[in-house]
């Protein structure tokens, strides 16, 4: 046995099998969230056209898992804090199936929003448990990639999900791609029991009941030397939770951070929610329709997983901000677009190539700059936040087209979000210094 600190062995020691499959798992569940949450979008054509629903009121629909997924970031994120990680992604693994499941027996408006605010609720506890999970499994050398490739995993879950959800739209009703996000996500309980063990960050600093042989459990998994001791704890900080985060210490990154992700996250869900409904309006087939939103992620898995390659070399601010220029220009460009599905394809790849880009980077600045024991708490505050902003799009535009505005104008007015998120990075400063600052 070893008389190292755990985390010091995780954080310098190379990655081993079972600990990339823990990374990898985390991957996964992203990929499960970003099929979850634009399952409405694939979904919404043909429920606008059997119900009868109007922009605005297709708007609100399209934001209610945004909405949960706000409060269940910032509520179900402090609570992983509190319980653990992995109790906390299983939890929210059966109220994703049940909702999905649910929303393909919806009747009507009301019911359908209700059921997809409670999946969003499941998806905001996973994607803040889940980035902390991965910033303590990762070591230092890698933990810039794998917290960029667990959420290009987002993408990755759409442009598969997305090509089996336009597959079944061929044949059958909106229903079935519901239908099949809730299998999926079933799918999933076991595998995550089996393969995701709690993080050893949370087990040394919480030491729950069996701590030490949890994390020897761990380590030996993951091919690693065993520990004799737990590690000391870290004297507890007078503030937790929101309180924490607006610490002295903390409050400026804490700001920026929920201003600039609410403020690009809201131009990218226009882009996302809306992308199948304008194509449809535009003349072509709902299945047709999803294919531009799989090419549009297609683009936001390459620009992810560049990014991460990227930022191995580069600084991570610099390189979100100009990607969150470039996708502001992108947006503005779709607006202008003629009704081509070729040239509307390769558009809304390169807008996704950037908007997503820079949304993998803001997840890897979240793990730099929180310290561990706010970690998963700051992310979710972030998260859920700025999921204000991911719900205002696609709101904002539904009212913006009823109101009579076009395309072009809508899209010039959305993309603004991506500019200012911007600008707003740009006072941050080094969020490695600040994380340093923090802890």
């Amino acid at each position: 046995m070893s008389s190292k600190d755990p985390r010091e062995i995780l954080a310098q020691a190379p990655m081993g099998t079972f600990q990339i499959i823990a990374v990898g798992m985390c991957v996964l569940l992203n990929a499960l969230d970003g099929f979850d949450v634009l399952s409405i979008s694939f979904a919404a054509p043909g429920i606008a056209n059997e119900w009868g629903v109007d922009r605005a009121a297709l708007g609100i629909v399209l934001s209610m898992e945004l909405i949960g997924m706000a409060i269940g970031s910032v509520v179900i994120g402090s609570i992983a804090d509190v319980i653990g990680r992995r109790p906390t992604i299983l939890s929210c693994l059966i109220v994703m199936a049940v909702g999905m499941g649910l929303a393909a027996t919806a009747n009507g408006v009301e019911i359908l929003s209700a059921y997809r605010f409670a999946t969003g609720l499941g998806i905001g506890g996973v994607l803040a448990a889940t980035n902390a999970m991965v910033a303590e499994y990762a070591n230092v050398k890698r933990k810039s990639l794998a917290v960029t490739t667990m959420a290009a995993g987002y993408p990755i879950g759409a442009i598969v999900g997305g090509t089996i959800a336009s597959m079944l739209l061929a044949h059958y009703d909106w229903r079935s791609v519901f239908i099949f996000g809730a299998v999926m996500t079933t799918v999933f309980i076991p595998l995550i029991w089996y393969f995701l063990p709690e993080s050893i960050e949370f087990l040394a600093q919480k030491r729950v009941p069996g701590a030490l042989e949890k994390i020897n459990s761990t380590l030996k998994r993951m091919g690693h030397e065993t520990v004799a001791e737990l590690p000391p704890v870290k004297e507890a900080p007078k503030k937790i939770g929101v309180g924490r985060l607006f610490g002295p210490d903390l409050a400026r990154t804490t700001a920026i951070l929920t201003f600039a992700y609410f403020a690009h996250i809201m131009t990218f869900y226009f882009y996302l929610k809306w992308i199948p409904k304008i194509v449809v309006d535009l003349g072509f087939e709902p299945s047709l329709a999803g294919s531009v939103l799989v090419w549009a992620n297609v683009g936001g898995a390459s620009g992810a997983i560049l990014l991460g390659l990227l930022a191995m070399k580069f600084g991570i601010r610099g390189l979100v901000i100009g990607a969150m220029l470039f996708g502001g220009v992108m947006v503005t460009l779709f607006g202008q677009a003629p009704a081509d599905l070729a040239k509307l394809s390769m558009i809304a790849c390169v807008a996704g190539f950037f908007t997503n880009a820079a949304i993998v980077g803001l997840y890897a600045i979240f793990a730099h700059a929180f310290p561990t024991e706010v970690r998963a708490g700051g992310t979710g505050f972030v998260i859920g936040v700025g999921r204000g902003g991911a719900a205002l799009g696609p709101i904002i535009a539904g009212f913006l087209f009823k109101s009579g505005y076009g395309l072009e104008i809508v899209a010039v007015i959305m993309a603004a979000g991506s500019i200012c998120a911007a600008l707003a990075l740009v006072l941050l400063g080094n969020p490695r210094k600040s994380a340093a600052q923090a802890a």
